[in-house]
């Protein structure tokens, strides 16, 4: 393993280290003497919003009674034992539920309770067909039930996207009516891949009470 990697990994290590000591209810000055040296420096080396979150965490495992706890443990224990891809993409699953609207939170929840109400064939056929997509559509549903429906077609746009445009991006597509996402949808099929940057740049820069005319003009050329 090259020496910068064996480097970051000991400052993960240690960085889960102080996490886990802070988690236990290691909170102020007198807990924090029970840091080892080497853990103490990374603790303070936390940004401010981590230790908060990390002293909040530790205030409810300290309400906690020891059924939860054990609970909790168990729970961290299996978490642990899946594999690394299956916690990336359940950390992924999660990410792209907290970034979900409200209202499209509570459609993919009225989903999800109609999906547990068919019989088990029914539900085995509906989940073979998703399997069947393309990983790529697959993965574009984690955009919410209304972009997922839209994204197959938005998906040359999206490709790609620089991560600062990401979060624009979606609010601006959400913003859009679904007239709009279907007369963008025309206009990622007329641009060649090479000039779609520009078309992003474009969408993005244009204010919402201008994209009807932005999309009336564009469409016309």
């Amino acid at each position: 393993m090259p020496r910068a990697e064996r480097a970051r990994r000991r400052l993960r290590l240690g960085i889960a280290a102080a996490a886990g000591l802070l988690l236990a209810g290691a909170l102020g000055a007198a807990a924090a003497q029970t840091l080892p040296p080497e853990y103490a420096a990374i603790a303070e080396r936390l940004p401010a919003q981590a230790r908060a979150r990390l002293q909040a965490n530790a205030a409810q495992w300290a309400g906690w009674s020891a059924e939860q706890r054990a609970a909790f443990n168990a729970r961290a224990v299996a978490w642990h034992a899946l594999p690394a891809a299956e916690r990336a993409a359940r950390r992924e699953r999660y990410a792209a539920w907290l970034a979900l609207p409200a209202d499209e939170r509570a459609s993919a929840q009225a989903a999800a309770a109609r999906y547990a109400a068919l019989p088990p064939e029914q539900q085995q056929a509906l989940r073979a067909r998703f399997d069947a997509l393309d990983r790529s559509l697959r993965r574009g549903w984690l955009l919410g039930p209304t972009l997922g429906l839209d994204y197959a077609a938005l998906q040359p746009l999206l490709a790609q996207l620089p991560p600062e445009q990401h979060a624009p991006m979606l609010r601006v597509l959400r913003e859009l009516s679904a007239q709009q996402r279907k007369d963008l949808a025309v206009l990622v099929q007329r641009t060649p891949p090479q000039g779609r940057e520009a078309l992003r740049r474009e969408l993005l820069a244009t204010r919402w009470d201008e994209r009807e005319g932005w999309f009336w003009h564009k469409l016309r050329q």
